[in-house]
């Protein structure tokens, strides 16, 4: 079987890739990752076998949560990175099944999981023991033959619906392991948010599952959504303080640079610490603007302010920075040629070619190399000056609440529009600009994620001091908007958060994107607008579920799509 991809919105004609990812993945990258995650659901599996007798399988759980993370959209291209990543899953799956057949030696009843192994191992014909349990390869070009073979990939599952569920679950899941794995660098754990993960993997495994079943657990997948995001802004703030309002410098200095994108905070202090008294200021770009609004990083002089836009413009704009780039998770656009030899990849993150920055066993992470790379290089070339204000999280605008409840009681402020999300490319995305711009003046837009960059710099003034646009952050301070929603639901002492005068408006590209929308539909939010287009993984009848059930329909055109908000 070829390539077959559609989880990002990027997907080729709103279908699928099929030759090449729009992403820039090779054929052979993607169904290396199709098999990174078959892998993973084997693991699962066993897992749970162990979990039934009470043992922790800790290891397990970090594994399948950097592997998930791995193959979300943008993060890693490296054939080589996931080759080797599978291999220490085929590891870590026979000596888990070593440690299950240990744990129930003397038990008398002989259990039917390892029976059921042994005889399918041995050619047995044996029902409900899965191929992601057994299947083994001793060399790399096994791996690839395995990686082509039919029954990996999103098409092995042949009903439509069956699929779609299974799908979007995954990269729920993928999304879900990435605000873990955040949370878990700064030394913060869910069991809960863990087991569900590993139980729900397992899951896809299981051909009785129905089309209902399936349904319940997407359902169930945003209440862990809306859990995760929740361990991550505790991480976040309990680590670095609670954002503040922040004016960002966009313009430039005269000191050699670093610039380091992505989403990782504990990056971002690991650098600023090693780059403190050298002379080289640091700069962030993309997802990695809001990082400017905790009180933590505010005590670096050389954290020097925010370089360009949204990711897909790296290709420009890491031209014209002229440092060394750090990406430290998934936004990465395949590098030109011109600048590949200053990219620095690291935690998940991986293409072939581009240095690698790995963790050391105490968890820390040495950039000197980085350093030294960035004093031998030319410092930033301006491409825009003037500053952004953002640093409107919960705790920011629960200070504000006064003021923001009289300016909707008085009238000034009649709507609030969450126009969080993903940027991204395609021409169509400049509806979002679009739309800001044609906002009434008694509007404000909440936002989160890089979907900002496409009206964070517009001029669209205050609302009695409030501006008009309120950065809560990243795509991972999504969870932000819902505690801003459910606190004015409380104020305004409302029974029903879709009786706010709340709009969703949401851009969405990757997988983050997709367990915040689940973690929305938790929540209760109803009648959310998602674009540029629907999910390609969306099967016309799991679409139709999800619009009699929740609204969600897509964006059409500006001027159509205000008069329906507005009424």
């Amino acid at each position: 079987m070829g390539m077959f991809c559609y989880q990002c919105q990027e997907a080729l004609k709103g279908k699928g890739c099929t030759l090449r990812g729009v992403c820039g993945k090779s054929e052979g990258t993607a169904k290396l990752q199709d098999l990174m995650i078959y892998t993973l659901k084997g693991i699962a599996q066993v897992t749970e076998e162990l979990k039934k007798v009470g043992k922790e399988t800790r290891e397990a759980d970090s594994f399948v949560m950097n592997g998930l993370f791995m193959t979300i959209t943008n993060a890693n291209f490296d054939d080589a990175a996931f080759i080797n990543k599978i291999k220490e899953g085929l590891v870590l799956r026979e000596s888990l099944k070593s440690n299950l057949e240990v744990e129930l030696r003397d038990s008398e009843d002989k259990p039917s999981f390892l029976q059921n192994l042994k005889d399918k191992l041995s050619g047995k014909e044996v029902k409900n023991v899965h191929d992601a349990l057994i299947w083994t390869a001793e060399s790399d070009e096994e791996i690839l033959k395995k990686a082509k073979s039919k029954e990996v990939g999103v098409l092995a599952t042949e009903n439509e619906d069956i699929r779609s569920l299974r799908e979007l679950i995954t990269y729920g899941l993928k999304g879900m392991a990435a605000y873990a794995v955040h949370a878990h660098n700064l030394n913060k754990d869910s069991k809960e948010v863990n087991d569900f993960m590993m139980e729900t993997l397992a899951s896809l495994l299981d051909d009785t599952l129905t089309v209902d079943d399936l349904v319940s657990l997407t359902l169930e997948c945003g209440k862990y959504g809306v859990d995760v995001m929740a361990l991550l802004d505790e991480a976040n703030t309990k680590t670095y303080g609670n954002p503040e309002i922040t004016e960002v410098n966009i313009g430039v200095r005269k000191n050699k640079a670093i610039l380091i994108t992505g989403h990782d905070l504990k990056d971002l202090e690991e650098l600023l610490k090693q780059t403190k008294g050298t002379g080289v200021d640091v700069y962030t770009h993309g997802e990695m603007l809001p990082a400017h609004y905790y009180p933590e990083f505010k005590k670096y002089d050389h954290f020097a302010g925010n370089y360009g836009n949204a990711w897909w413009k790296q290709n420009e704009e890491f031209e014209s920075f002229n440092g060394p780039i750090v990406f430290t998770t998934n936004c990465l656009v395949p590098p030109k040629n011109s600048y590949k030899d200053k990219v620095y990849t690291t935690g998940v993150v991986g293409f072939e070619g581009c240095k690698h920055i790995e963790e050391k066993e105490d968890g820390t992470k040495d950039f000197t190399q980085i350093i030294e790379h960035a004093k031998r290089l030319d410092a930033p070339k301006e491409i825009e000056t003037g500053t952004i204000v953002g640093g409107f999280a919960h705790a920011q605008v629960f200070k504000l609440a006064d003021k923001v409840v009289e300016a909707v009681k008085s009238g000034a402020i009649k709507k609030f529009f969450v126009m969080a999300g993903c940027d991204g490319r395609h021409k169509e995305r400049s509806y979002y600009e679009d739309f800001a711009k044609k906002l009434p003046k008694d509007t404000v837009i909440l936002t989160a994620g890089c979907a900002k960059y496409r009206y964070n710099k517009l001029n669209l003034g205050d609302i009695g001091g409030i501006p008009r646009v309120l950065d809560a952050g990243q795509c991972n301070d999504s969870y932000s908007l819902a505690v801003i929603a459910l606190k004015l639901k409380e104020v305004f002492e409302l029974s029903d958060i879709n009786e706010l005068p709340i709009a969703y408006n949401i851009a969405w590209y990757e997988q983050k994107a997709v367990i915040v929308l689940l973690a929305l539909l938790h929540l209760g939010v109803k009648n959310i607008k998602l674009g540029p287009t629907l999910p390609a993984f969306l099967s016309p009848n799991v679409a139709n579920v999800l619009v009699e059930n929740f609204g969600i329909n897509p964006i059409t055109n500006v001027d159509d799509d205000m008069e329906q908000f507005l009424g």
